[in-house]
């Protein structure tokens, strides 16, 4: 039986812009959203703590953090020191040999997170089936003479074969943890045991390069949660999870999609609660956009991919992050083209309309000079609109486009609406799913703003508008189940590796019960085609190991259209996931009572100005319709319902959008 936690629990997003919290408790879900620091996540973490004036001390605390995003964007981590087998330095630069854009030619990948003159080749050579070149002690005292004229504030260690053959990698692993300690030593064997030599070296290198900065971050809010009473202090994962402080703070490159994570898992409770279980979500907030799939109620998890530019071959969900938040600033290419982001105003200064200094006009500017989003009602509680300063800031960008004021914000609206539009297009259309069978679940700050227009760009024919949309990350992080997960080699063909997996099941369950004790533990299998690049994830249930074969079946036909019954199956990988479950949260009760428009709004929209009902999220009951143009404005987040969208009020609070008639049912 799948252990359950409950008690009260409390989630944290530290996003770029706000940092988010919940509270789960007997009494139901609470929410405190106040300004993140930049500066200093730890403190934007505590305010957020602070305010929700909690009576004792929660019984879990998780958390998700953008330290290990912000590192890898910004390049700014640790000095690392990398080895891999001599005649293997050149690898991180050589990639897989692919351009970064096939057509552009002045377009390049991002930089290797350690540069060529801190790799260090070690005169070892492992092969397939065993030791070619062995390592000596002779190798051994140069590699570490290297390594010391480096100066090395971590260290990792990548060798060829090092996945099967593990021998010159733990030799050499001593040898670096005596020779420096206090130095983080990150081996490959022990971090990421994959084949695919790039992939597994990038990761070992990512996780070197983040591990002094992020383990020190974890390590200090843990500390600062114990002198608070703060007894379990967890991270989350990017593969969904939460993870203990300890574990976290040695997982660094596992934190790498952290707060958009928890979004993904919001959004499938959210979607379960309203009996709609394949989704396609979009988190707008105030930095970025984070776009992702639900389908039948689990958010989708691979085990390769690019996390800010950097190849990582650690579990996490499928995402596809853009530059299109609601800080993202509006400005005109060499060519005239008004474009939106990468550059993002954050929370200092922030949007013009915020009053905090901030002059470039935003995202978030544009719906405050339209109307969407009026200004007689504080952002987050906190954050008084001045929509004086938006519309000074549309008009001084309008002038030098040559366009009307209205229009320059209606372009900047568009133009961040196109960029969401291809995010939500790669991970559902590019990967073989239909949008018009899935609902748009859109969230964050903005989202709510976005979903209309994005639906009908995607031809999605139906938005679910969840509650406590701002704060929809936290939520999923408060609501996490805690996580370990391990992983060994297996390459071997299915019909033929039943002894095998239960030697290597066993294993892997005594590992993962020793970093959660008490965890229900589950298996999947990394399987292909014989000859076949990539894997495909197969869940097993642990001793039916026959049943691999005609899974992976299943799951190659639900991928690519197609299945090979006369082609081989061979068995890559073996995965062991640990959880420990947490207690579903209980959403908003139902109210009965109906409420009409609380007010009238004069919002400018493609054809012109247009009156709109103005209503109040958090006083919104169930079975209410509300018919387009509308807005709705809440604490954490506001909501535009185009002409021809009406919205339903479910009986957890979300509102249900679909075209059509505001009559009741």
């Amino acid at each position: 039986m799948t252990a359950v936690r409950g008690g009260t629990r409390v989630g944290i997003d530290v996003g770029g812009t706000f940092t988010d919290l919940v509270v789960l408790s007997d009494r139901g879900v609470r929410v405190v959203k106040v300004p993140s620091t930049p500066h200093a996540p730890e403190q934007g973490l505590w305010d957020a703590y602070e305010a929700a004036e909690l009576a004792a001390a929660p019984q879990v605390l998780v958390h998700g953090t953008t330290v290990a995003t912000n590192a890898l964007l910004e390049r700014k981590g640790a000095r690392a020191v990398l080895l891999v087998t001599a005649g293997f330095e050149d690898l991180l630069e050589l990639r897989r040999q692919d351009r970064a854009g096939l057509y552009d030619l002045a377009r390049h990948h991002p930089p290797p997170l350690v540069p060529r003159e801190r790799i260090v080749g070690v005169p070892e050579r492992m092969g397939p089936g065993g030791p070619i070149v062995p390592l000596t002690p002779a190798a051994v005292a140069g590699t570490i003479a290297a390594v010391r004229a480096l100066a090395p504030e971590a260290i990792g260690l990548s060798l060829l074969f090092g996945f099967l053959h593990p021998d010159h990698e733990r030799a050499l692993a001593a040898a670096l943890r005596a020779a420096f300690p206090g130095v983080p030593v990150v081996v490959a064997h022990e971090t990421v045991p994959r084949v695919r030599e790039y992939e597994r070296t990038c990761t070992v290198a990512a996780e070197a390069f983040l591990r002094p900065r992020v383990g020190g971050y974890v390590e200090g809010v843990a500390r600062e949660a114990a002198a608070r009473g703060i007894a379990s202090p967890h991270v989350f994962a990017s593969n969904g999870g939460a993870l203990r402080a300890g574990l976290a703070a040695v997982r660094a490159a596992n934190l790498a999609l952290s707060g958009p994570a928890g979004g993904v898992r919001g959004a499938a409770l959210v979607g379960a609660a309203s009996g709609i279980h394949d989704l396609l979500t979009l988190d707008m907030g105030g930095t970025s956009a984070d776009a992702s799939v639900v389908r039948s109620g689990e958010a989708e998890t691979r085990t390769h991919g690019e996390i800010a530019g950097v190849p990582l071959a650690v579990p996490h969900l499928v995402i596809e992050t853009v530059s299109a938040g609601g800080g993202s600033i509006a400005w005109l290419d060499s060519g005239g083209a008004l474009r939106v982001g990468p550059e993002s105003a954050g929370a200092m200064p922030g949007p013009a309309c915020y009053g905090f200094g901030g002059q470039a006009p935003t995202v978030t500017d544009a719906y405050v000079a339209l109307g969407w989003i009026p200004p007689d009602r504080p952002l987050a509680g906190r954050i008084v609109i001045h929509r004086d300063r938006s519309l000074a800031a549309i008009a001084a960008l309008a002038e030098r486009a040559g366009l009307d004021p209205a229009a320059c914000a209606l372009g900047i609206v568009r133009v961040a609406e196109a960029t969401m539009a291809r995010a939500l297009r790669r991970v559902s259309v590019e990967r073989g799913l239909d949008p018009s069978e899935l609902t748009l679940l859109a969230f964050g700050g903005a989202g709510p703003l976005a979903a209309c227009a994005l639906a009908d760009l995607l031809g999605v024919p139906r938005v679910l508008l969840p509650p406590h949309a701002g704060a929809l990350s936290a939520l999923g992080i408060a609501a996490a189940d805690e996580t370990v997960e391990h992983a060994v080699p297996v390459h071997e063909r299915a019909d033929a590796w039943d002894a095998a997996a239960g030697v290597l099941s066993h294993e892997l369950e005594t590992r993962v019960l020793a970093d959660l004790p008490g965890a229900a533990v589950s298996f999947v299998a990394e399987c292909r085609y014989a000859r076949q690049g990539y894997e495909l994830d197969v869940p097993l249930r642990a001793g039916a190991w026959a049943a691999v074969t005609a899974g992976f079946h299943v799951a190659h036909e639900r991928a690519y259209g197609y299945r090979d019954p006369a082609s081989p199956v061979e068995v890559v990988a073996l995965r062991a996931i640990g959880t420990v479950k947490a207690c579903a949260p209980v959403m908003a009760p139902s109210r009965h009572s109906i409420v009409g428009v609380t007010s009238r709004l004069r919002i400018r929209l493609e054809g012109g100005h247009v009156d709109a009902a103005g209503y109040d999220w958090e006083t919104l009951h169930a079975g209410q319709v509300l018919a387009g143009p509308a807005v709705i404005e809440g604490l954490s987040a506001t909501a535009l319902l185009l002409p021809g969208w009406v919205g339903r009020v479910n009986e957890i609070g979300a509102i249900v959008v679909e075209r059509g008639s505001a009559r009741p049912d």
